[in-house]
């Protein structure tokens, strides 16, 4: 089974890759975060950014199981890694302890770098590039300490970014 995890900067393109991936019939797994915000009972990430972060960890932890049958790969747009760094920067343990016993993504972890020539606010991504940057910065310099690989995602077409996931992720 392989379960790959594509994270990193905000607005740097990890959505737009995961519709691509979906488009050429690879089974992935939607932001959790914008799934909480788009939801029936959203929690607001800027009003409560830990409950905020425990809900996208439950759904982030939900979405692994509910994949556990799909032969792979399977590419998540964010995940359990995400939502356990953002409770650390929030002052709500540390990335470690919380993923202790949550299952885990393939060891090579596709980050996604910042890319300010495509980044733009919406409404589930009131903040800016600046808060982006910093969230960029905790997780690439936290992956490894997670026991994961940061494999760089170039800055490319989307289509380009696609054949080169795959061929990192289903070569031989």
């Amino acid at each position: 089974m392989r379960r790959i995890l594509i994270t990193g900067c905000s607005g740097g393109g990890k959505s737009t890759l995961l519709a691509e991936l979906a488009r050429r019939g690879h089974a992935t797994v939607a932001e959790p975060g914008r799934r909480i915000l788009a939801g029936p009972d959203p929690v607001d990430p800027w009003q409560d950014p830990v409950g905020f972060g425990n809900r996208a960890l439950a759904m982030a932890t939900a979405d692994l199981a509910a994949v556990a049958v799909e032969p792979g790969p399977v590419f998540f747009d964010r995940g359990t890694v995400d939502a356990a760094l953002a409770l650390e920067r929030f002052g709500a343990g540390t990335a470690d302890r919380t993923l202790a016993g949550v299952p885990r993504y393939d060891q090579g972890v596709i980050l996604a770098p910042p890319w300010p020539e495509i980044y733009v606010t919406d409404a589930a991504r009131r903040h800016g590039i600046d808060a982006a940057l910093e969230e960029y910065r905790h997780i690439e310099t936290s992956l490894q300490r997670l026991g994961y690989d940061a494999l760089m995602l170039p800055r490319l077409p989307v289509t380009a970014r696609a054949d080169w996931v795959l061929a990192r992720v289903t070569g031989p």
